[in-house]
């Protein structure tokens, strides 16, 4: 039988339930209505790889980003690279002594679960299961547990929420504190959050300090959220975004209620 439906039927995570059960092989093609297509391979019922739209991060950025290379490895293996493809920047890292399979692995299985956790926020969207399809050839894949999957993935959808309503607009842009609350010497940032800060710039917003660093919206926020807490950084809402607000009409009054008079009436 054909699996196929809308997820505000058919939630993602009683999809996941479904194909672990029945330790299904194949593709779980995924149709949003305001976003980019995914797709998720499964092999007896594990998920072994998943895209997320066209943008799929090279296996050299995912391991400088885990701090595994360096820039100059990154680029040496980009350039002996002829179609750069992750099984063959992978071939490349380990013959020349930079990496071993195991942090190979780590990077891959890392990137698939921020894809696949970000699609637990999808409440509609299109989906369907191919039987038997496999991932591209040149992705290399993992074997991870849907159980896991799914608890995360429905503990991280609702975390989004609560840091939603703190930071609604990821246009707002950064700006480090006048007056940090902590010693800047003895702040603890990892890696990510280092990279955000120094992506700090009046011209850049929320979203392409993510974009730049490819950070899910789940991690920008995330982040955000510490470094505020810390007292490390501040919001700024840009100027474009304040005319906006300011030149909003005001919302009508409800039926039935006088108006307040202007002044000078």
């Amino acid at each position: 039988m054909a699996i196929k439906g809308n997820l505000a039927d058919f939630s993602l995570p009683q999809l996941l339930d479904l194909i672990n059960r029945a330790r299904k092989t194949g593709a779980l093609h995924l149709l949003s209505p305001i976003g980019p297509a995914a797709d998720l391979y499964f092999r007896e019922g594990k998920l072994i790889a998943g895209l997320l739209g066209d943008h799929v991060p090279e296996l050299a950025t995912l391991l400088r980003k885990l701090g595994k290379i360096t820039v100059e490895q990154r680029q040496e293996a980009l350039a002996r690279a002829t179609m750069r493809t992750d099984k063959e920047l992978g071939l490349i890292l380990i013959n020349a002594g930079y990496v071993n399979q195991a942090a190979i692995v780590q990077a891959v299985r890392n990137q698939l679960l921020e894809t696949i956790y970000q699609l637990f926020t999808w409440q509609e969207g299109a989906f369907s299961f191919e039987q038997d399809a496999r991932p591209p050839e040149d992705r290399i894949t993992v074997s991870v547990h849907l159980e896991g999957v799914t608890m995360e993935g429905t503990r991280r959808a609702q975390e989004l929420k609560m840091l939603e309503a703190e930071l609604p607009n990821l246009e707002w842009t950064l700006k480090f504190a006048e007056r940090p609350r902590a010693n800047p010497r003895r702040i603890n940032l990892s890696m990510d959050e280092w990279h955000v800060s120094s992506s700090i710039n009046p011209r850049n917003s929320i979203r392409h300090i993510a974009e730049a660093n490819n950070l899910s919206e789940f991690q920008i926020r995330k982040i955000v959220h510490r470094l505020l807490a810390m007292g490390w950084v501040q919001l700024v809402q840009p100027e474009r975004l304040r005319s906006a607000a300011a030149a909003a009409p005001l919302p009508a009054p409800p039926p039935g209620r006088a108006r307040l008079p202007q002044s000078g009436a």
